[in-house]
């Protein structure tokens, strides 16, 4: 397949292209300096189709990308790909595999895995991976495990409890989790109208968040599409059980949260927002671009104020995972471009102390990158006393490379960069790996 041609598809042009081979290579070279602390390995999950084509770019076959650190050296980077029923049949569709028309049901063990770690996404089971990316098969939490899980689990900062939830296509639609310390899993339905798209939520101290936004299923086509006569709303129950509250937002689609708390009876959710999606079904890109927002959901007076925090065209939000659920200081972002040759990448500190600050790291022309993951150093104390890893691509070189940036000072120059002699295509989201977990 030639990336570059006239008429290949955008999520399959550019570092969008798969790779066609699993390797384990040295890295090539380090600019800079590797903090000898980041002991561990970071890795990143995104669409890889084996084929080398997919109907669109959330279909592609899991492939997990890592890089192993230790004592100031990079050891090793290494990619694998998930082994699931659509890796064992390449170019069969999933409703092929998944669906059995005799019992009108789905095997969620099949799925592409291709969005996060556990290798995650919301149309079927976690698969579980060894350290050296090897696939156990799918996780079910001992068989509990009856729905999807999403894309987007929330460990809680203070409790440590797993929360989540699953979508269905049919009743019910939603259903939420708690993993307890004890490892059991408790789970209760959420009632919904229909299925929709529903990509991520939020966590607060005592309350689960949750998005029913105007992306439904159509069975007619079948497919998801923008439903106009669809209610946009957020539902708001505590984190023990019981009701659930919904507030009405004003109509748009939200793939990712960044975080949310809450304080004197208001929860404050910040994410990143979308005017439309999927008007015209899901090749259509048209609805907007995503920016930063917050929505502040007053419990007392059932009211929502809601407000656009920056202009900047950013995704992929991330925070310390100490501050989940949490009041929190700062958010990571990156800069977001629909183009098949990017001329570079941002990456954004926000600073939400007495407003919205923000300050950026500007790749060089031809290099982007992905998510930015907050990786704390072993004394930090702060939630910019850290690093922020991510993958990054070198288009003169067409290679990719691990950047290390110093998440309290987005203005210096980068710690390190780990150079692969391999390409890292773009992906999903991202995770760091400590050797002592």
């Amino acid at each position: 397949m030639n990336a570059s041609h006239a008429d290949t598809p955008l999520h399959l042009a550019g570092n969008n292209a798969p790779v066609t081979a699993e390797v384990t290579v040295a890295p090539t070279e380090v600019v800079g300096q590797i903090p000898p602390e980041l002991a561990g390995m970071f890795v990143r999950n995104g669409p890889n189709p084996r084929t080398g084509r997919s109907p669109h770019y959330f279909a592609g076959d899991g492939m997990v990308h890592t890089v192993a650190l230790s004592g100031g050296r990079a050891r090793w980077y290494r990619n694998r790909y998930v082994r699931t029923p659509l890796y064992d049949n390449p170019g069969r569709s999933r409703a092929e595999l998944a669906f059995d028309p005799g019992t009108a049901t789905m095997d969620y063990r099949v799925t592409t895995a291709n969005t996060h770690l556990l290798a995650l996404e919301e149309g079927g089971f976690p698969y579980e991976l060894t350290p050296d990316l090897d696939t156990v098969g799918p996780y079910t939490f001992g068989g509990a495990l009856a729905t999807p899980m999403t894309a987007h689990p929330k460990i809680c900062s203070v409790t440590g409890e797993l929360l989540f939830f699953g979508t269905r296509l049919r009743p019910p639609y939603l259903t939420c989790y708690r993993v307890a310390a004890d490892g059991r899993l408790h789970a209760r339905v959420i009632e919904t109208p229909c299925a929709t798209m529903m990509h991520d939520f939020a966590v607060t101290e005592n309350h689960l968040v949750f998005m029913d936004l105007p992306v439904v299923f159509d069975r007619a086509v079948p497919g998801w599409r923008w439903d106009d006569t669809h209610r946009a709303r957020f539902g708001v129950t505590a984190r023990a059980g019981g009701p659930v509250r919904w507030f009405d937002v004003t109509p748009c689609y939200v793939w990712h949260t960044l975080n949310a708390f809450e304080a004197d009876g208001i929860l404050t959710v910040t994410g990143t927002r979308v005017p439309s999606l999927w008007r015209g079904g899901a090749d259509d890109i048209s609805g907007g671009l995503p920016r930063l927002y917050r929505w502040r959901l007053d419990l007392v007076r059932g009211t929502v104020a809601e407000e656009q925090l920056d202009d900047a065209v950013v995704e992929y939000p991330r925070v310390a995972d100490t501050v989940i659920g949490q009041a929190h200081r700062f958010g990571y972002l990156t800069s977001f471009s629909l183009d098949a040759r990017p001329s570079h990448s941002l990456i954004h500190r926000y600073d939400f102390t007495g407003g919205v600050i923000r300050r950026t790291h500007r790749l060089p022309d031809g290099h982007t990158c992905g998510e930015a993951v907050f990786v704390p150093r072993s004394w930090g104390r702060g939630e910019d006393d850290g690093y922020l890893l991510t993958f990054a691509h070198d288009r003169g070189r067409d290679t990719g490379y691990l950047l290390i940036l110093d998440a309290a000072d987005l203005d210096a120059a980068p710690i390190a960069e780990v150079h692969l002699p391999v390409r890292v295509p773009n992906g999903f989201h991202g995770i760091w790996v400590p050797d002592s977990v």
